[in-house]
């Protein structure tokens, strides 16, 4: 999937945009990747000796990918969008540097409209960063 089929799906752009590519979709499921440019802005006062990817940022590009899994349900629920409702057992287990690629995984666990049961996780070259639960509701969109 595109980056302009990215933008379509869901509401978020740059530079708060955290997914670069879908690489795989299914109904229950998404892999996408982003790379964590070196010229982020956060770098510059996020351990500036020691650059660090902030941990809600990591779990954002989790929930953006869900966004995206969850954006066709969205679109024939009568244009509502998914927004956050619930975050569980976020856990970050390696550190997140600028040029790493972020591979995300986010699968359906249950759901029962308009509220979904989501689990993912972010990987750099195999090795996992963080892993979290959430759930997403489907709300209309602001007038």
């Amino acid at each position: 999937m595109t980056l302009e089929r990215v933008t379509a799906s869901i509401p978020h752009r740059p530079p708060f945009l955290w997914v670069d590519e879908v690489v795989e979709q299914t109904e229950a499921a998404i892999r996408t990747t982003k790379r964590v440019a070196p010229e982020e802005p956060f770098f510059q006062g996020h351990y500036p000796d020691f650059p660090i990817t902030p941990g809600v940022l990591v779990l954002e590009a989790i929930f953006q990918a869900g966004a995206i899994l969850l954006s066709e349900r969205a679109r024939s629920a009568a244009g509502k969008i998914p927004v956050m409702t619930k975050i569980q057992d976020a856990r970050f287990k390696s550190m997140v540097r600028p040029g790493d690629v972020l591979e995300v995984e986010v699968t359906l666990d249950d759901f029962l409209e308009p509220l979904f049961h989501l689990s993912g996780k972010a990987k750099v070259n195999g090795k996992l960063a963080a892993s979290t639960k959430f759930a997403c509701a489907l709300a209309p969109k602001p007038e």
